[in-house]
């Protein structure tokens, strides 16, 4: 009885002992976009600060929206599009930073900063975290067959003119899942303001989109990665980083596949990512430090090296690969017809989002 006492009483000891190093654990939940982040980051965050990462991934801002409105994220960085943040912000849904957290805040572009502020007033709620635009990857090859001299690589028509992609209809065309994103280049491409608050304009964009909806072989905001790579589709409406992704995947593969991206010359959006710390946030400390080592310059240089979108850091510019800095689809030269997305009212947020439910399905 007496061993047996010992041993309970030395069982208890090692609990006890044990709760100070679990109290002290750290841990920080991040909700990013998916494939847009550098391969070791995590491990270098973890290593320097001794905070374990939570790390889920989306593929829409709608996806986002509805967890950080809901006001139970469960989250302490989440990644907002700038256009949405502006509109989370006016909800209440975020944390101001504590900018006296974030050392690293002075690597940031003070330029794009300034063009933030139309989002977020004095930069008080967000980081940036990467920027990009908005074009179309091709398969080179496939579209060359097909099309010939005629492909307009230089263009929206490519997937907007029925002359076009209905001969595109079974090599296959991807267009992101996102009323957001995509009717405002439906809109700029018929030579309509991008941010209209006319709903009469979207039911021109409807009507030209249901001209080529059966051409269209799915929506989806990250699948079109792997397939451009893979030869499964040969057009997809994407994010440059993504796109340049899929160029890199199919190039590793050694699979014969050329994937090309271009800005189309009608013009394009331009947006930014933002991290935020939602409300809810119950790790606020280590959130800012995440952001923190995110702003890091050779920590940024690394995730633009990776993931092919330009750097809101400009100390990390030293660091990055000059092939990134040359690319005009990655940093577009002077001229390059770009426009932002603008805090739409919630009325044409509704008309947005059923004529986006008709164009889906093709009724």
């Amino acid at each position: 009885m007496q061993h047996l006492n010992t041993l309970l009483c030395r069982a208890v000891l090692g609990t006890l002992l044990s709760l100070p190093a679990l109290a002290a654990d750290k841990t920080v939940k991040v909700y990013n976009w998916s494939d847009y982040i550098g391969e070791d980051t995590i491990e270098k965050f973890e290593g320097a600060t001794g905070i374990s990462v939570t790390y889920d991934v989306f593929d829409s801002n709608e996806v986002l929206e509805a967890k950080v409105l809901s006001g139970q994220s469960g989250y302490d960085v989440v990644v907002p599009t700038s256009d949405y943040l502006a509109r989370h912000i006016k909800a209440g849904a975020y944390q101001k930073l504590d900018k006296s957290k974030i050392p690293n805040w002075k690597n940031l572009d003070t330029d794009l900063l300034a063009t933030l502020e139309n989002y977020d007033p004095d930069n008080a709620y967000a980081a940036p975290y990467q920027w990009g635009t908005t074009g179309i990857g091709y398969n080179a090859e496939k579209i060359a067959a097909l099309l010939g001299e005629d492909a307009p690589t230089d263009s929206w028509a490519l997937v907007f003119d029925p002359k076009y992609a209905s001969k595109l209809k079974g090599c296959g065309i991807s267009i992101l899942d996102s009323a957001g994103e995509v009717l405002p280049l439906v809109l700029n491409y018929l030579g309509l303001d991008p941010n209209s608050t006319n709903p009469s304009d979207y039911e021109k964009a409807e009507a030209l989109m249901l001209s080529v909806r059966d051409n269209v072989r799915y929506f989806h905001s990250s699948r079109y990665i792997t397939d451009l790579a893979n030869g499964d589709i040969c057009v997809a409406i994407g994010w440059s980083g993504d796109i340049f992704q899929a160029a890199a995947r199919a190039e590793e593969a050694e699979n014969g596949i050329e994937v090309l991206y271009y800005i189309p010359k009608e013009g394009t959006a331009m947006w930014a990512d933002m991290m935020a710390i939602p409300k809810d946030a119950k790790n606020v400390d280590e959130a800012h430090a995440w952001i923190n080592m995110m702003l890091d310059a050779q920590i940024g240089a690394d995730i633009t090296n990776y993931v092919w979108y330009g750097s809101p850091n400009k100390a990390a510019e030293a660091y990055i690969d000059e092939e990134i800095l040359s690319h005009p689809g990655i940093y577009p030269p002077e001229g390059t017809n770009l426009f932002t997305f603008k805090v739409l009212p919630t009325k044409i947020d509704r008309v947005m989002t059923r004529t986006w439910t008709k164009i889906k399905s093709g009724k």
